[in-house]
């Protein structure tokens, strides 16, 4: 079965606002999702890019409107204002993810829940007990798969994770691969349903 390529972070907002339709294109095409988990703030300053609360407070303002409206666009219900504890460190919940992917587990629900959580609930993404529970609550291994996050081995796949990420030229969450062809934001979803039909025309190499 070919594959799409995701590469992201558990704390994405954008992440979050096109994960069910995301998946939902995946499955219409018979598609599997490859999760690639990785270090979006190392990315970002491969590419000099300034992270959310270092930017501007007009584009600050902007991006947060567009939450709002793709919240509405997708039914994706998203709390009022930022998420208090967005800043703390992902590491945990990632290499949850990570974890996941490296036990061979379907990861698609718990990725979603937990940006879902995080988003929508205001969850803390670094808090173990939260992460435990909302890993039970999709029928998953939660103990193991935290105790396994906290290993070298999966700590170095995130790094690895990363590392491919910034070689790839991704710079944002979430990014996907389609047939080897890069698409950036889930605002491109529905040029991957269509491209997933009807492939595009390979551009020249810049």
């Amino acid at each position: 079965m070919a594959n799409i390529e995701y590469f992201y972070s558990a704390h994405s907002g954008f992440a979050y606002l096109g994960s069910a339709r995301f998946m939902e294109i995946a499955a219409a095409d018979g598609r599997e999702i490859v999760h690639k988990p990785f270090d979006l703030y190392v990315a970002m300053e491969a590419v000099d890019a300034k992270s959310f609360r270092d930017r501007n407070p007009a584009l600050r303002s902007y991006m947060f409107r567009e939450i709002q409206r793709w919240s509405e666009y997708r039914g994706a219900p998203v709390m009022d204002g930022r998420p208090t504890y967005h800043d703390n460190d992902t590491a945990l919940s990632n290499c949850m993810l990570v974890a996941g992917v490296m036990r061979g587990e379907n990861i698609d629900r718990l990725a979603h829940v937990l940006l879902e959580a995080h988003w929508r609930d205001d969850a803390d993404l670094a808090d173990r007990g939260t992460l435990l529970a909302l890993g039970n609550s999709v029928g998953m291994d939660a103990e193991a798969l935290l105790t396994e996050a906290e290993t070298q081995e999966v700590r170095s796949q995130f790094q690895i994770n990363t590392r491919e990420a910034v070689e790839r030229g991704v710079f944002g969450s979430p990014t996907y691969f389609v047939d080897g062809e890069r698409y950036f934001g889930q605002d491109r979803l529905e040029i991957i349903e269509h491209a997933l039909k009807h492939p595009f025309s390979r551009a020249p190499h810049s």
